[in-house]
């Protein structure tokens, strides 16, 4: 099976625009003025201008690296010698050069790619799945101190604690109940993740694939199951027509009218064109005067009988 390719993360457009610009603009004109004053220090003599000229551009350099800037959504670590100084940002802030190491730290929600990943549902049914993890640091000191690199750690993290609910479920409650399935991995990460400083604000499943042969019979068993409901369906309508028909012939018989009045509605449903030839063998009015004589018939015996007693 081939496994798609993880998407990158976009670089930020304001990642490198005040942080790297500040502090080149100070060590440019921390050089102009040290050019200024090595060239006035030359009229009075070469050799000192030259020196003053190349103290200016070491201390130039020494100053622009000493001056930061932390964007609003960004914090400062500051390692003294190796251990731990503190915070510093957002804004404008200095630190000791080359005593001092700084490294910043995006606050904002992140976004990382749970990789696809082959597993086993309950009822051993294969499938791969990938996800989408959104999670931010909350506690920069523990992000930093606590892990070695959090943004690696809870992706794997996220990707084992997937593989582990997904083994607990069927396959119907993984394709029926992703989002529930997504909070309970959310749970399980978000445990650890409180240790390492990190806030866990999401995990959406994105994919979830199965082999040809499971989709082909699922296929069939939803095909099967529209089928059933389309034959019951059918069954109950056919029901329903013929109480209704059995309601309609009562309502005929109890009225002496109701059936040559429907069959003239018969023939006029035919409509005029000259192609249609309508042919009644006996008119209606016999019918029903032959009905009448054979009703009249064995009362009249009855009491042809009744008089002869």
């Amino acid at each position: 099976m081939t496994m798609p390719l993880q998407a990158q993360r976009p670089l930020d457009p304001f990642q490198f625009s005040m942080t790297s610009f500040f502090p080149v603009a100070v060590f440019v004109v921390l050089v102009l003025l040290s050019a200024a004053l090595a060239a006035l220090f030359a009229l009075v003599h070469p050799g000192l201008g030259m020196g003053v000229g190349l103290v200016g551009v070491v201390f130039s350099a020494l100053a622009a690296s000493a001056v930061k800037v932390a964007n609003d959504w960004e914090r400062g670590i500051v390692l003294r010698l190796g251990k731990f100084q503190g915070t510093r940002g957002p804004g404008l802030f200095c630190i000791v050069p080359i005593i001092d190491r700084l490294r910043l730290v995006d606050t904002r929600v992140l976004t990382e790619d749970i990789r696809r990943q082959e597993v086993i549902t309950r009822d051993n049914v294969p499938v791969s799945i990938d996800g989408v993890l959104f999670f931010k640091v909350v506690n920069v000191q523990s992000a930093v101190m606590r892990i070695q690199d959090y943004d690696w750690a809870v992706t794997r993290l996220a990707q084992t604690a997937l593989r582990d609910v997904v083994g607990g479920v069927t396959l119907d409650e993984l394709l029926a109940e992703r989002e529930r399935i997504g909070k309970l991995v959310q749970e399980v990460v978000e445990k650890q993740a409180q240790e390492w400083g990190l806030e866990v604000t999401g995990i959406r499943l994105q994919d979830i694939g199965m082999p040809e042969e499971l989709k082909k019979i699922m296929s069939r068993q939803a095909a099967a199951e529209r089928e059933k409901r389309a034959t019951i369906t059918k069954a109950e309508g056919d029901r329903l027509a013929a109480e209704n028909l059995a309601a309609a012939a009562e309502t005929m018989a109890a009225s002496p009218g109701a059936m040559q009045l429907r069959t003239l509605q018969t023939i006029d449903g035919l409509g005029p064109s000259a192609s249609n030839t309508v042919l009644l063998a006996v008119p209606i009015e016999i019918l029903e005067l032959v009905r009448r004589v054979g009703e009249a018939i064995p009362t009249n015996g009855r009491v042809a009988a009744v008089s002869r007693g």
